[in-house]
């Protein structure tokens, strides 16, 4: 994305239980943010609704719907999503079949498919736990040579992978980054952290900002705060 601005690198997560909730955000946030994320929570509330409102109000829409079943149900699913128009969809990258099947079911849409390689709120202990041998960092990478192999356009994976994806897979290949904080801030539930400086840098093409942004004191100057901090790091990173 060598031409991308701070504005389309943004993706705020309405990560909220109420679509009024987050349409009263994002009529706050104006013309600052032009991608949203929606995810299971809203989902439940409406946020389908919301999703198709904010593509015909001109904005980029992120639909986190980290599908996991078994080939055939994945792929009429994705066909379903890739019918609604919008941006990014994200799929568990656990296996090729699931993978593949996702594919299969984008067909010819535009949709860009993302996998999602290690939850950021996940340690090496949490995986041990699951049955993993592999640590973090190694096991995001084993997702994001799945996701390649399979067609996926990218994957989501945190900042302190960023790096070592670019590195692996090169560029073209979409590296789209949560667990953002601010240095200094608190991490909430988020294990795998890093800035928003430090993931530009390193590789990731997107950021994903939730609650520094929308449970803050004023949510449009945190996000003009991020977007000035990307453009620093994309100044340093051209």
């Amino acid at each position: 994305m060598p031409h991308s601005t701070a504005k389309d690198r943004l993706i705020v997560a309405l990560d909220m239980p109420a679509i009024e909730e987050a349409q009263r955000l994002v009529a706050h946030l104006d013309q600052s943010v032009s991608f949203y994320k929606v995810g299971l929570e809203l989902l439940f509330a409406g946020g389908l609704d919301l999703a198709r409102a904010l593509k015909a109000n001109g904005k980029r829409v992120f639909l986190d719907m980290k599908l996991l079943d078994i080939g055939n149900t994945v792929e009429r699913a994705v066909a379903n999503a890739a019918e609604l128009g919008l941006d990014f969809l994200t799929v568990h990258g656990h296996d090729l079949k699931t993978l593949r099947s996702a594919v299969a079911g984008r067909g010819n849409s535009k949709m860009k498919l993302l996998a999602v390689t290690v939850l950021t709120n996940l340690t090496e202990e949490d995986l041990k736990q699951q049955g993993s041998r592999l640590d973090p960092p190694d096991l995001v990478l084993h997702r994001a040579r799945l996701a390649r192999e399979a067609g996926f356009d990218g994957v989501i994976a945190s900042g302190q992978e960023a790096e070592r994806i670019r590195t692996l897979i090169g560029p073209g290949f979409l590296i789209v980054t949560p667990g953002i904080r601010l240095t200094g801030s608190t991490t909430d539930d988020q294990e795998r952290i890093t800035t928003p400086e430090r993931a530009i840098k390193t590789g990731a093409d997107h950021i994903v900002v939730g609650r520094p942004i929308t449970q803050a004191d004023d949510p449009k100057a945190a996000a003009e705060t991020f977007l000035q901090h990307i453009r620093e790091a994309i100044s340093v990173r051209s």
